[in-house]
Order: structure tokens, then C-alpha cells, then sequence
């Protein structure tokens, strides 16, 4: 199969670009992919493609930017091109872009391939009924909320048509089918990007390393994590650094500067900037805590996936898609109400001061994690594209020496 693949990739700062990486790493090895094709957004440096195992070839067409209004034109000129087999969309809805239009244009294309017959899957990471617009930075204001809530209905719709959208929940296979009455939702679970061998969960000298990982400013706040452990270090005595390690929210540049500033007189901060693909493990497994400092949830958490493949206690907000993943996928950790300082405190200082409790947590998280492994994700898509190419043969009618279609 030669496998297409419209998404943002690393070096691009375009939302799940990470998830990208790691699905790529896993098709190129997979016996019935021939060529992966990456329709993949512009970006000044090259592709990261530095892979150690042996794999198909990889092409890569740099072809959309992020805003842009010619997306649509540009990826179906790049598939016109490069003539897939099968094309697979790694999209939420704000993939392509910020603006309505823009945005709205790129989550076109599944309709585009449907159209021109080419297999293709929408893998759909998050869907607007299971997003508060106020807390992840969309709008406050109701009306446009009701607006916005238009807006995707007509887009979710939209990308229905693709010949089958997978998510990553099975709450949102309820609603999609329920909702839109859609036949063609199926539930892939996330994957856990990298399944390193068990830990033994020890943790390094020196302060205990209260971690937080991602994108910051809309739903993920930090000011709260960082006010909860100056309350545990003065409860506890312990020693305990603060360690934030991702970049702004693109809807709220500035955000993190801010955050620093502020809290400049707060000793143990510290503040990462972009992790490297290469340093991902190294902050984790220093980490003794991961903390979710969220206001509300977007869709099923890769960091959440990622800390338990490292085998770390985790500290959640008891809300939305979190909550029900450890309800579907086995994880555990210490819950707090979203928006208070104190709760926040509590649950943390729960796991530093409990050494069994934590690696209680922590033990569970990884055997959560190692349950669906990257390879694994793959092989049910592509064994998903093999189903989609199998009907759409049966569905072509069969012609006899004489032209005529036989029923």
C-alpha cells in the first residue's frame, strides 16, 4: 500500500505533529505499506526522518501552511501527483488553521479524496460537543459559543463523509452516532508513543521534580501547579522544584513569559521551552510527579499516554476525557477539582509523601500504556484501509465481454 498522510511534522509547531512522528515510525515498518507519502505543512527545517530501523521509503511533499486559504487546492494537487493508494487525515478541528474559513476549507479534503474514490480515513482527535469553547480559548461570549457550535456541527458533518473517522474514545463514538447517525465512526484507541522497558521506578537525587508538559494559556494554566507546591513545600518541608516543560498555546503567545515574571520571587521554577523529540524521555523519567494543571480537556491526552509508558504518578483534574480514560484504558492517579489551589496541594502532596501510593500509581500507568502500543495502532489502520479498498471493489460493478454490467 502506498499510504498518504495529510498532517503537521516535526519541525512544525502545528498541533500533532508529535502524534505524526510516532504514527510514521511505526507505518514505515509495517509489512503492507510500500511508500508513506507525508502531505505535510511548510516548515523551515527539514523533516525530521533520522529513523534507526529499516523501513519503506518516505516521500515528502511540503505543501499547506497553517492559515492558508489554498489548502484545499494545494493537497489535492499534491495527491493528484503523487497518486496514493490510501490517504489517512491526522486532524482536529483547528488543524489547518485559526481562522473559520481556513480551517473550515482544509477539513474539505476527506470529502475531496471521497470524491475522487481514493480510500482515506479522518483520524479525529477531538469533536467539538466534548470541548468547553470558553476554557480552551475559542470564545466566552454565548452567543458565539452557539455560533461556533453551528459552525461544527456543518464541519463534523463534513468530515463524516470520509469513508470511515476514527477517534480515540468511545464516548465519541456514542455521540457521532447518536448525534449524526453516523455508520462509518470507529474507536482506535490513542497508542502510547514509545513503550521503553519497565522502570524501576526510582527517582534521582536532589528535589523531588513536579512536572507539567505541553502547550500553555488557554485550558492548561500554570500559576495554580506552581501556588499548590509552594503550599506542599511548607506543609512537608520537602524539597521540590517546578518544572514546566512545553511552549505557549499559539492562541496566547507571551503567555509563559508572563507566568515567569510573575512568579519570579517563587524559588525552583523552571521553565524548559521546547522539548526536543530526543529529550522527551529525560524529562519524564526525572520527574517524580506529571501534574495536569487543566481547566477542561480537548480529547484524549498524549501527555497522560506518555507518563504512563514512563511509568510516573500522575495529578488530574476530575473532568471530562481524562476521567473516562481511566475508566476505559486502566489509568489511575490523584484527582483535583480543576479550579482550586488547595485541592491541586492535596493531591500532590498525596503521592510525595506516600512512596508506596506513588508507585502504586505509577506501576498501573505503565501496564495502562503498554496495553496499546504505537505498532499496534498502526496495524488497525492499515488493516482499517484494507477493509475500505475490499468494499469499494465489491461495490464496483463487474462488466462482461460485451460491456454490460452484470447484477
Amino acid at each position: 500500500m502506498k499510504l498518504a498522510i495529510v498532517t503537521a511534522y516535526p519541525p512544525s509547531k502545528v498541533t500533532l505533529n508529535e502524534y505524526a512522528y510516532h504514527l510514521v515510525k511505526q507505518f514505515r515498518k509495517h509489512q503492507n505499506v510500500t511508500e508513506l507519502i507525508l502531505l505535510t505543512d511548510k516548515t523551515e527545517g527539514d523533516k525530521d526522518l533520522q529513523f534507526e530501523e529499516a523501513g519503506c521509503k518516505i516521500t515528502v511533499k511540503d505543501c499547506w501552511s497553517f492559515n492558508s486559504y489554498k489548502t484545499i487546492f494545494s493537497v489535492t494537487k499534491a495527491i493528484n501527483q503523487t497518486k496514493p493508494d490510501s490517504v489517512l487525515f491526522n486532524l482536529q478541528f483547528m488543524k489547518f488553521g485559526d481562522k473559520k474559513v481556513a480551517a473550515a476549507l482544509g477539513l474539505m479534503l476527506p470529502l475531496v479524496c471521497k470524491l475522487k474514490r481514493i480510500p482515506n480515513i479522518v483520524l479525529l482527535h477531538n469533536i467539538l460537543e466534548e470541548v468547553d469553547l470558553g476554557s480552551a480559548g475559542f470564545t466566552s461570549n454565548k452567543i458565539m459559543q452557539k455560533i461556533y457550535g453551528f459552525i461544527g456541527s456543518t464541519l463534523t458533518r463534513l468530515i463524516l463523509k470520509a469513508d470511515t473517522v476514527a477517534v480515540t474514545m468511545q464516548k465519541y463514538v456514542d455521540i457521532l452516532e447518536e448525534k449524526y447517525n453516523a455508520k462509518n465512526v470507529k474507536l482506535i484507541p490513542h497508542g502510547t508513543f514509545e513503550i521503553p522497558a519497565e522502570p524501576d521506578y526510582s527517582l534521582p537525587e536532589g528535589p523531588l521534580q513536579i512536572m507539567t508538559f505541553g502547550k500553555f494559556g488557554t485550558y492548561k494554566k500554570v500559576e495554580g501547579m506552581i501556588e499548590a507546591v509552594e503550599k506542599v513545600r511548607q506543609s512537608t518541608g520537602l524539597d521540590m522544584e517546578v518544572v514546566i516543560a512545553g511552549t505557549d498555546n499559539p492562541n496566547v503567545p507571551g503567555y509563559l513569559a508572563k507566568v515567569q515574571d510573575d512568579y519570579k520571587h517563587v524559588p525552583q521554577v523552571r521553565f524548559t521551552g521546547y522539548v526536543e523529540e530526543e529529550d522527551v524521555p529525560v524529562i519524564f523519567n526525572e520527574s517524580a510527579v506529571v501534574v495536569f494543571p487543566y481547566t477542561s480537556t480537548t480529547g484524549s491526552s498524549g501527555v497522560l499516554h506518555q507518563a504512563g509508558s514512563y511509568g510516573k504518578a500522575v495529578v488530574m483534574p476530575d473532568l471530562g476525557d481524562l476521567a473516562l480514560l481511566v475508566q476505559d484504558e486502566g489509568y489511575l492517579g490523584e484527582f483535583f477539582e480543576p479550579t482550586s489551589v488547595e485541592s491541586l496541594a492535596l493531591a500532590i502532596e498525596a503521592l510525595v509523601t506516600n512512596e508506596a501510593h506513588r508507585l502504586n500509581i505509577a506501576k498501573a500507568n505503565y501496564k495502562a500504556a503498554t496495553a496499546h502500543p504505537m505498532s499496534q495502532i498502526a496495524d488497525m489502520y492499515v488493516q482499517t484501509f484494507q477493509t475500505i479498498i475490499e468494499d469499494k471493489n465489491l461495490n464496483i460493478p463487474k462488466l462482461n465481454n460485451t460491456n454490460e454490467v452484470i447484477l
